[in-house]
């Protein structure tokens, strides 16, 4: 939740050691975390391992916070679970008192979403206006960096007639299990999210693994932020640990 900003744990700082080299090839434009510790801390950990963007500066936004539980923030899990039987309902739908609903939560997702889309589209408009996309265009093939699972580069990708386009932006965001897994619900029924075609029904609406790692390549059209085209390249991948 978000009552308890509790720092990682040893644990918490190998898992983020391990995710920081997994990605430590992929060139970041921009780094957004929440607000709450344990989230800075992975962040700050995962760039410190980059090999192209150690001094990027990162962004902390309170939208990208855990899940408010309210009464239930510091106890056990068990105990989530009690209360939701006790009130005839299923974890994670039910709402302990004081605790944010599942549709307060997707709100957020949705208001930091459009500003991450808003943040691109300016972004672009400025790179056309300057013709710094011309010139990013023009950096050697060994300049780009990867992703450590696909084909699809943090910086390019191929477009239908098989051009190498140069990505308007490639952003990390550090969140939060309850969170992120909303916020993934939210691109897949709001949205129309296209998903790997081997992801099972269980695999999308489970908790994503401590530092485990989710891939979305969005497209805005013409700048059109009322259609995004999100494609999901891998979930919750968790490789590194």
């Amino acid at each position: 939740g978000q009552g308890v900003d509790e720092p990682l744990s040893a644990t918490g700082f190998r898992q983020a050691d391990a995710a920081g080299l997994f990605l430590s090839n992929v060139k970041f434009t921009h780094v957004f975390s929440s607000d709450l510790l344990r989230a800075k801390q992975t962040a700050a950990t995962i760039l410190g391992k980059n090999n192209f963007c150690k001094d990027l500066e990162i962004k902390y936004d309170g939208r990208l916070r855990e899940r408010k539980y309210g009464v239930a923030e510091g106890r056990p899990l068990t105990d989530l679970k009690a209360m939701a039987k006790a009130a005839g309902e299923q974890c994670p739908s039910f709402t302990p008192s004081g605790g944010e609903t599942l549709d307060e939560v997707r709100e957020r997702g949705r208001d930091f979403f459009d500003f991450l889309c808003r943040l691109v589209v300016e972004l672009e408009q400025k790179e056309q206006d300057v013709g710094a996309a011309a010139s990013r265009s023009s950096e050697a093939p060994g300049e780009h960096s990867g992703f450590p699972w696909t084909n699809h580069c943090s910086e390019t990708e191929l477009s239908s007639d098989g051009a190498s386009q140069t990505l308007d932006a490639n952003i990390l965001v550090v969140s939060h299990g309850a969170y992120m897994r909303n916020w993934i619900g939210y691109f897949v029924s709001d949205l129309n999210c296209t998903l790997p075609t081997d992801l099972t029904k269980s695999q999308l609406s489970s908790v994503s693994p401590n530092t485990g790692v989710s891939h979305f390549i969005v497209k805005l059209e013409n700048g059109n932020m009322l259609k995004p085209e999100i494609t999901c390249v891998c979930l919750n991948q968790d490789s590194h640990l």
